[in-house]
């Protein structure tokens, strides 16, 4: 089984951005959209990004950002990538790949099967996939909800190439790990004590399951596994 690829996104301070990247996070992400408990000015993005430098990976989460500000962030906060979690079309993902040169991960919510049709239609002209739990409905926030949505109908894709998100936290992320074997891992409600606010605590926990859960190896497919989410 592949060592799956972690994002903890969210993340607003140095010393959270430290406690990951010690216990081996290999992206970080922070958010730019006003409306979010987690969100970051322009100017805090590029105090952190610089505290990141080279040592991971910087995703900047964005929900329908017009031109002028993708060209900010971009020649700015110089992220490595571009996570966008709006309403973004096909031909506008396209738009924002060609204008920012930087790569750029789509994410898509899901609820049932038939949303999976999506990673095709994105494919494309998306660097990276992110399957997201479809928010609740009268949801604020179109992720970082903290739910997840059946894991069990993942088995229908024949690839692994996309990063799991929505409701992983340090209960459940052996499920996600040995059940689902997604490329990556995309955590951020799952470790706070509050919506916005990070844990150390929670971080290392989820961590030492993760741990765990990569030295455990794959689980069977089976009914039982299947009925987690």
């Amino acid at each position: 089984m592949n060592r799956p690829h972690i994002k903890i996104c969210g993340l607003k301070t140095e010393g959270h951005i430290d406690t990951v990247l010690d216990r081996g996070g290999a992206e970080i992400g922070f958010v730019h959209f006003e409306k979010s408990p987690r969100h970051l000015s322009i100017e805090d993005m590029i105090r952190l990004r610089a505290h990141v430098g080279g040592r991971a990976l910087v995703t900047l989460v964005l929900v329908d950002a017009d031109d002028d500000l993708l060209k900010r962030l971009s020649a700015r906060v110089r992220p490595d990538v571009l996570q966008l979690h709006g309403s973004e079309s096909v031909a506008r993902v396209a738009e924002i790949s060609a204008l920012t040169g930087v790569t750029v991960m789509k994410a898509i919510p899901v609820a049932t099967g038939a949303d999976l049709t999506e990673i095709d239609r994105f494919r494309p002209v998306a660097d990276r996939i992110l399957l997201d739990a479809r928010a609740p409905k009268n949801a604020k926030l179109p992720g970082g909800n903290g739910v997840s949505f059946d894991w069990g109908i993942l088995d229908a894709l024949p690839e692994r190439d996309f990063i799991l998100s929505g409701g992983i936290n340090p209960s459940t992320v052996e499920m996600a790990v040995r059940r689902v074997q997604p490329y990556g891992l995309d955590i951020s409600s799952g470790v706070e004590v509050s919506p916005g606010v990070k844990d150390d605590g929670l971080i290392h926990h989820l961590f030492d399951a993760f741990e765990a859960a990569v030295d455990a190896g794959p689980l069977p497919q089976t009914i039982e596994a299947r009925r987690f989410a």
